[in-house]
């Protein structure tokens, strides 16, 4: 039993020891050093040795947050090489990666913020090309060369593509929407080009209720044409499938302005100013519904905020070097 009792004893003081020496040796052996790493890797990218040094990258790189001051340069060098070798690999989506390490560590970095607006734009590109090679007929291919078309302004071959997708899927959602909204930006537009695009709009309505965005546009062409009761109709609607719609919840404090109903358009408009605090236009309807409403010290606060932000907007005259005297 006491033999028993002494073995139990030289087993616990022996795991003891143990773990204190595994405690040791981790804190005085030395860290691996992601500096050389970085720099091998910086060698074989060098070399055109890419598909060898973005597993190293990645290693040093990605997996390590801190480094030495010294080394800090380093890494910023090795995810920038990270991304171009990625970029010539087979699988090009790692550059997202590097991307992401050099947007948080680098925040503002005029090479890292080019960097990133070539690769973006060439991933995008290597998207749609595989989409129109993969699925050329499909509803995304068509939208997508339709959306390409309006940048370049061809807008009967925009107008086409969509058209293309209807004649085939009348009920797809999104389409009467981005038809609609094709119809009211092409120039020299015809006589009834407002009612082809409100047919669009409430088109699109009938397939998806929820769309914010044709509500929106329904009440911006019934504010035009001073229709007011309808206009506060879809921009109330547009304001409660959106909550954090800005311009709808404008259009409904001012078509609630124009219907001269002063007291309910302070709320849509306190909304407004909440949520596009640097809208001149939002600070000055709501002064409008603030005086219309009897709520003098409030209105006036927000005229002098629209003052202010329109006086920054506009320049100020340039001064005369011989100033005329007032005749008066």
């Amino acid at each position: 039993m006491r033999r028993s009792l002494l073995t139990g004893r030289y087993l616990f003081s022996l795991v003891v020891l143990v773990s204190f020496c595994v405690a040791q040796t981790q804190r005085s052996a030395p860290k691996s050093d992601v500096g050389a790493e970085i720099r091998q890797a910086l060698r074989l990218a060098g070399a055109n040795r890419c598909r060898e040094a973005v597993p190293v990258l990645r290693r040093a790189v990605l997996a390590s947050r801190e480094v030495s001051a010294g080394d800090k340069d380093l890494k910023r060098q090795g995810g920038i090489a990270g991304v171009r070798c990625a970029m010539l690999g087979p699988n090009p989506e790692t550059a997202t990666e590097f991307l992401q390490m050099l947007a948080r560590d680098f925040p503002g970095d005029p090479e890292v913020l080019y960097l990133s607006v070539h690769t973006y734009s060439d991933l995008s590109t290597r998207a749609a090309q595989q989409l129109a090679t993969s699925a050329p007929n499909s509803s995304q291919a068509h939208e997508l060369n339709a959306e390409a078309l309006e940048v370049q302004g061809k807008w009967e071959q925009a107008e086409k593509e969509y058209e293309s997708v209807l004649s085939k899927s009348p009920h797809e959602p999104g389409f009467h929407f981005r038809l609609g909204r094709l119809l009211l930006s092409r120039p020299n537009p015809p006589a009834d080009v407002v009612e082809q695009a409100r047919k669009e709009f409430l088109a699109e309505l009938k397939i998806d209720p929820s769309n914010a965005g044709a509500e929106y546009v329904l009440g911006e062409l019934a504010r035009q044409e001073q229709n007011w009761d309808e206009a506060i109709q879809h921009f109330s609607r547009a304001s409660k499938l959106d909550v954090g719609f800005g311009d709808a919840f404008l259009g409904l404090g001012q078509s609630l302005i124009s219907a001269k109903k002063f007291s309910e358009a302070v709320s849509p408009l306190e909304s407004a100013v909440k949520l596009e605090p640097a809208n001149p236009a939002a600070h000055y309807n709501l002064a409008t519904a603030y005086s219309r409403a009897g709520r003098k010290a409030e209105a006036d606060k927000e005229f002098a905020i629209h003052r202010q932000m329109t006086q920054k907007e506009t320049p100020a005259p340039a001064a005369q070097d011989n100033p005329q005297p007032n005749p008066n």
